[in-house]
């Protein structure tokens, strides 16, 4: 017998008995519904391809950064993980690895998430991922991949996907999308996300190629600001065009301060000649989100900001094995005076939604809470990145709730590129979901059928409404 708690039908549910009996019961109405998943980073070629994936190293170690940061901090270089290249250690001796080195990840979110997705997904005991097993686990893993139902698009359909959202360059032609909605074969929807971060950060390497490249495409013969705008208006109705209902922006902070478009065109310049202070490309970048906020109001999307990660922060990382490979860091955020002149034009225009996430929990009630609870267009973002685990969702459910109640919320968020955690991390939500409103109950604070109603439009409504599906 396993020891191994993924198979526990009452995992994560409340210990006590009287609460953990109204959980099973509010986890019955949501467990099996469909999953809708509005904002990820996997790439619709994929499913366009169906391919077989290669090895379990490739599908479960390399891409998750969430399961390669583990083994870094504890001084295994990422090379051996095979991220940023795939030469050198084998795909066979880096699982041995992660293997061997199984025991960091007790008490982890990503190891709880593993654990479900050998137990759920691929069918294997958690607890042969030893040192003295890790060879027979990756021959299992290996022949369970070769099989056909272990391919995209019918792991897709055994998840129960409905709506799946990449991430999309803005110059993107987005052909594998266009593929995919019109093969009548292929049910989930599978939306592009318009991400301009490429195109607005001045401070990282190819930016002025970007926007030479993004204006010449899109900007109808206009140079300057007015070119850059007329290109990003373009684009975004381009990504309308094949199906896409949000912007996301992985924004430096949460600043939206606009420039007039002297300023914003004299900066713009600098960028492209490469000499733009740190301050000016903040400037900038702040300009834009408020610029796009307003282009939301004129063209439908959704958008959603990702402020407060000091991205790519070691620049050995960096130069050795590319960006977002898993050293970003969080830091301290300020909201409101950020957003100020974005909510005051933009914030009680119903038709505007705003996801607000953040990586700063004091925010949860402190700012994100009351926004959310007075402006008709803010939603708070679930718990993303590196507070999406039970106890951080807890604590945002806590802090929120009060404040907000259920309605102002974005829907789980499982922002992954690891595609076969998508059903267990989606699960885990749900359950946590279940004991919070089942501890609500048990208080009598609210009725069960209420309860039962608040699970349902979380899990399912919520990300349908907010993100406009």
């Amino acid at each position: 017998m396993t020891e191994s708690h993924a198979y526990h039908p009452d995992r994560l549910l409340p210990v006590d008995p009287t609460t953990r009996d109204i959980a099973r019961r509010l986890l019955n109405h949501v467990e099996d519904l469909p999953i809708i998943s509005p904002h990820g980073h996997l790439d619709a070629q994929m499913f366009v391809d169906d391919a077989a994936f290669p090895d379990p190293t490739e599908l479960i170690i390399s891409p998750d950064h969430y399961v390669t940061r583990v083994l870094h901090s504890a001084g295994i270089p990422l090379s051996d993980l095979r991220v940023g290249s795939t030469e050198g250690t084998s795909p066979r001796e880096a699982w041995r690895i992660f293997c061997e080195n199984w025991s960091l990840y007790a008490g982890t979110a990503s190891g709880y998430w593993l654990e479900q997705e050998f137990a759920h997904v691929f069918s294997i005991d958690p607890g042969r991922l030893n040192a003295e097993e890790a060879d027979a686990v990756y021959d299992e893993l290996q022949s369970v991949l070769a099989q056909p139902d272990f391919r995209p698009r019918a792991l897709a359909d055994s998840f129960g996907l409905e709506v799946l959202a990449t991430t999309d360059d803005p110059l993107d032609d987005l052909e594998a999308h266009a593929k995919l909605a019109a093969d009548p074969s292929f049910s989930p929807r599978v939306l592009p996300t318009f991400r301009p971060d490429a195109y607005t950060k001045m401070y990282n390497p190819g930016f002025a190629e970007n926007v030479t490249r993004l204006i010449d495409t899109a900007g109808d013969g206009k140079t300057g600001f007015a070119g850059y705008l007329e290109a990003m208006r373009n684009r975004r109705q381009y990504f309308i065009d094949h199906g896409a209902t949000s912007s996301d922006h992985g924004t430096h902070d949460a600043w939206a301060h606009p420039l007039d478009d002297a300023e914003a065109d004299r900066i713009l310049h600098k960028g492209l000649r490469g000499e733009a202070t740190r301050e000016e490309a903040y400037a900038f970048e702040g300009n834009m989100t408020y610029r796009f906020a307003e282009m939301a109001t004129e063209d439908g999307l959704t958008m959603t900001i990702h402020p407060g990660v000091w991205r790519n922060s070691s620049r050995s990382a960096l130069e050795k094995y590319g960006p977002d490979t898993g050293h970003d860091i969080p830091f301290q955020m300020d909201f409101i005076n950020g957003l100020q002149p974005l909510l005051s034009d933009f914030g009680e225009n119903p038709d505007f939604h705003l996801v607000l996430f953040t990586i700063d929990e004091t925010t949860f009630s402190r700012e994100l809470a009351p926004m959310a609870g007075y402006y008709p267009s803010v939603y708070v973002g679930a718990p993303w990145w590196f507070i999406d685990e039970v106890d951080a969702i807890a604590r945002f459910r806590a802090s929120t709730t009060g404040t907000t109640g259920f309605s102002r919320y974005s829907g789980f968020i499982d922002d992954t590129r690891a595609y076969c955690s998508i059903p267990v991390r989606h699960n885990t939500a749900r359950r946590v979901e279940a004991g919070y409103l089942a501890r609500l109950v048990a208080e009598h604070r609210i009725s069960e059928d209420r309860a039962a109603d608040a699970i349902v439009d979380l899990i399912d409504a919520s990300p349908r409404r907010v993100f406009k599906l």
